[in-house]
């Protein structure tokens, strides 16, 4: 029996989203690289789509990690109906983050 159908998560709120991103602000530490919180990351559609293209995936698992630098990043990765990993394909980083990369809205405070 598959793990994974392609429609895990759920619509939230705004107001929800909001408040839980500023809990995240006001707790997290500063990035030891970049000397701030990283509030985000923004993954440009193309790549996304070249991940959920894949033969098999059903969504994309994201990883938190830290780079040679020392600086947060989030590493995507498809993932498939039995729930594992689909390293032997398009395994992305790259993204623009956040700060300095950020727009104002009610997510970033």
């Amino acid at each position: 029996m598959p793990k994974f159908d392609g429609s895990e998560g759920v619509v939230i709120e705004l107001a929800t989203a909001s408040q839980w991103t500023k809990n995240y602000r006001e707790h997290a530490k500063p990035d030891p690289a970049r000397g701030m919180v990283v509030k985000g990351h923004f993954f440009g559609r193309q790549v996304l789509e070249q991940i959920l293209s894949q033969e098999g995936c059903m969504g994309i698992r994201m990883y938190h990690a830290v780079d040679e630098r020392g600086q947060r990043q989030m590493v995507l990765v498809g993932a498939n109906a039995d729930g594992e990993d689909m390293v032997e394909g398009t395994v992305v980083d790259g993204a623009k983050v956040c700060p300095p990369d950020c727009v104002q809205s009610a997510l970033n405070g």
